[in-house]
């Protein structure tokens, strides 16, 4: 959990803002749920791994004698919890407030979220996560809409370079189902295939030889784990998502991300269209259902974001199953890795006074300023003028003007 100064501060908020931006330009509306859920819906099953690094709340009033009886129980030490993530909330949100909601509902969720992590580059106790999701249509219309924008936002950053990773999880299970691995098995066969990335081919086969699977499954897979088309990126398009997958794959199921495929570069007019198809994204969380994606870049070994459809997750709360997709921006790694604040078209300006300038005079030039939408600050000279003008640039001030006692007019200068 960290501290901000103010120019770390101002970069965040500009990043956030650009984000935000874009995501409402592409028809998201924002929504707020608390910071605390009820300890049982966020140890329900849906968060995966998420669960166990939650931070609980103590239950109020309970004395030493209480706590020491309840120990080896944690729901009867706690009762609530700070969120681990933003999905859990959006779908008690959802079935609490469903008749006040359009039939698809389009969500923006800012905000920070917690986890006991042990605390390392790029993965904190406290981070801020950028959602969006749309609940209620189960169309490839859904992934095509969360891509374009999500995209559009990176592109609003400046972040040349970057792709999104896109398999579905049925695509994955059916291949699993192929090559011969049993129901039982697969859940330990696919924590085995994300570490693909790290430890390649051989290290798949020699896991899962370890693990027990089933031996002539994992031959077979191995086999296909080393086909020189097997591991290449895959562009978009129905000959290419084949070419990566064995032969038989479903055809509604390659349909569907050919669909969302289209309509996303559709979207971009003749832009290139940063997707990949990759057969062994997998994705963690096991509430997802489909499409899943994830967001790469060159500069870094770890992804920006990612999501994908959970059709499952909202019926836990409601009578009925109601089809749900998101995506979700790494927002302290974007920020980490933008490598310029977006530009403002605001002068940030410093008033730099005279001791003996009349505070109803430098109230006056400010106030001036401040209505052309100029950000002013009022700094008194120094000797050591060049140490207050190069702690103005670093603060994000581009302007300064020497403010003298009885003077009508300010010459603006640009802070170089």
């Amino acid at each position: 959990m960290r501290d901000f100064l103010p120019a770390d501060k101002a970069r965040r908020e500009r990043v956030l803002s650009v984000i935000r931006d874009r995501y409402r330009a592409h028809g998201f509306d924002e929504i707020e749920t608390p910071v605390v859920e009820e300890y049982d819906r966020l140890h329900a099953g849906m968060g995966g791994d998420n669960e166990k690094l939650s931070f609980s709340i103590l239950r109020r009033g309970l004395d030493a004698d209480g706590i020491r009886a309840a120990a080896d129980d944690p729901a009867a030490l706690s009762d609530l919890g700070l969120r681990y993530d933003l999905t859990v909330p959006l779908a008690r949100f959802y079935a609490s407030n469903r008749g006040q909601l359009p039939g698809v509902f389009r969500a923006i969720q800012i905000g920070p979220v917690w986890r006991a992590e042990r605390p390392q580059k790029g993965r904190y106790r406290q981070f801020v996560q950028c959602d969006i999701d749309i609940i209620g249509d189960a169309s490839p219309r859904a992934e095509a809409e969360l891509l374009a924008a999500s995209l559009d936002a990176v592109d609003a950053l400046g972040l040349e370079g970057a792709s999104v990773r896109v398999n579905d999880r049925r695509i994955l299970e059916w291949m699993l189902g192929h090559f011969g691995f049993r129901d039982e098995e697969r859940a330990q066969v696919l924590i085995t295939i994300d570490k693909l990335d790290k430890i390649g081919p051989e290290g798949v086969a020699a896991e899962l030889r370890e693990r027990g699977a089933t031996a002539t499954a994992v031959e077979a897979f191995a086999a296909f784990l080393v086909r020189p088309q097997t591991l290449e990126h895959h562009p978009f398009g129905e000959r290419q998502i084949r070419k990566a997958l064995p032969d038989g794959a479903p055809d509604e199921l390659v349909a569907h991300l050919v669909g969302v495929g289209d309509a996303v570069a559709a979207g971009r007019a003749g832009d290139e269209v940063p997707l990949v198809f990759d057969p062994f994204l997998v994705r963690g969380m096991g509430y997802y259902t489909g499409t899943i994606f994830e967001l790469a870049h060159p500069a870094v070994g770890y992804s920006l974001g990612g999501g994908g459809r959970y059709d499952g997750m909202i019926g836990r709360f409601l009578t009925q199953d109601v089809p749900a997709v998101g995506f979700s921006l790494g927002f302290e790694r974007l920020v980490d890795l933008v490598s310029a604040d977006p530009a403002t078209s605001a002068q940030a300006i410093v008033l730099i006074h005279d001791a003996d300038v009349p505070l109803a005079e430098l109230v006056a030039h400010k106030s001036a300023l401040v209505a052309k939408n100029a950000r002013v600050r009022l700094e008194q000279r120094t000797k050591n003028l060049k140490a207050l003008l190069e702690r103005s640039a670093a603060d994000g001030y581009t302007h300064f003007a020497s403010v003298r006692a009885g003077a009508e007019e300010l010459e603006v200068k640009t802070l170089a």
